[in-house]
């Protein structure tokens, strides 16, 4: 699967730009503010029905307008998709593909799967437990149709359990049938949220553990380890026995809300406090590459991938075996950016693999390089 063109209309800081692009790797350079994220954004939308980086559709129209668009055309097999997004100030986003708009987004979900790395990725390591939550939940439902409804019903479930438990303190009333009626529906979605997380775990590990060695040249040890309740106690004994607490705090304090990811160096230290910011920099992008792999090998064809900034931090050579890696036959079209136009035509020149290149300034792309 490849993007054939990409157009983008009043989005961001362009009011009007259409690009052409190769299956194999394409390249945006300029400045910093230029606009080369912003392409890749546009590209994430078309993908993903939504921006990388603000979940604010409005956000996004271009200063000055009411409404912004963008439009793609992916080849899959010698069949060509039209897909397009389009917003209007205080007005319902509209997803189309082949001119036919979705009913519901989560439906266009995983037809166009991508695979996006990004300095903003640090969060993943340094923020709280919700956002490796996310970051596993993405990858699943891009291959499971069914895994965002459990998500949602699971939420709206846990919604109001939680407000049941806050109502016991406010009206003394404590309704143990409608509490005993929302355990089970929190458990029956909560054990096969559980059950696709273990699943993608166990065949996302290898790859993770098999790309980060690559990156480094077996330089240190990390680990990855998927933490949840639900791995040692049975779901409903857990609701069952911590209802006293959750009585107490006003809020369901085990579940599948609580998974994690515990991420390591050097024999059991968190990968936070002791990893270099090169260290962290190569785990995110093992993990983004394993993201891939999944997806690849769950799809039966190759995502796109996406590399905004990816010389950031990571030194010549890690670059260089890098852009290496992903220009080899197990990966499919390459999106990235980078400030320097020079260095990207020295790398791919090195590893004699085909680049177009479109240098990007002020919103405005002046075409291949």
């Amino acid at each position: 699967m490849w993007l054939k063109h990409l157009s983008v209309l009043n989005f961001k800081n362009y009011t009007e730009s259409t690009l052409e692009f190769l299956p194999a790797t394409n390249a945006f350079t300029g400045q910093n503010g230029a606009g080369k994220t912003n392409l890749l954004d546009a590209i994430h939308y078309l993908s993903l029905c939504k921006s990388y980086f603000n979940p604010i559709d409005s956000q996004h129209i271009k200063k000055g307008e009411d409404w912004f668009m963008v439009q793609g055309e992916f080849d899959r097999e010698l069949m060509c998709d039209q897909v397009s997004c389009s917003l209007k100030k205080n007005q319902k986003k509209q997803f189309k593909k082949n001119k036919k708009e979705y009913g519901r987004l989560a439906d266009h979900i995983g037809q166009f799967p991508l695979v996006m790395i990004s300095p903003n990725d640090s969060f993943i390591i340094m923020d709280g437990s919700e956002e490796r939550r996310k970051f596993v939940d993405n990858v699943i439902s891009q291959t499971d149709n069914h895994y965002l409804d459990y998500l949602i019903n699971y939420n709206r479930i846990l919604l109001q359990r939680n407000t049941v438990l806050k109502n016991i303190r406010e009206t003394g009333v404590f309704d143990i049938g409608l509490l005993e009626v929302l355990n089970m529906q929190l458990v029956d979605s909560g054990e096969k949220i559980f059950a696709r997380r273990r699943e993608f775990m166990n065949e996302f590990l290898p790859e993770f553990q098999r790309y980060y060695q690559f990156l480094s040249d077996d330089a240190e040890q990390v680990s990855l380890i998927y933490e949840s309740q639900l791995l040692t106690n049975d779901f409903m004994d857990l609701l069952s026995s911590q209802l006293d607490k959750d009585r107490a705090l006003e809020r369901t304090t085990v579940g599948i809300h609580k998974d994690d990811l515990l991420f390591s160096i050097h024999e059991g230290m968190p990968l936070k406090k002791f990893g270099s910011q090169g260290q962290q920099k190569s785990f995110l992008i093992a993990l983004k590459l394993a993201q891939y792999a999944f997806l690849k090998n769950r799809k039966q064809f190759k995502p796109l991938l996406l590399l905004d900034d990816i010389f950031d931090k990571l030194d010549d050579q890690r670059t260089k075996k890098l852009m290496k890696l992903v220009s080899e036959d197990e990966f499919g079209q390459i999106f990235l950016t980078d400030t320097d136009s020079f260095r990207i035509q020295r790398i791919f020149k090195e590893i004699g693999k085909p680049i177009r290149i479109f240098e990007v300034e002020g919103g405005q792309v002046h075409g291949e390089i």
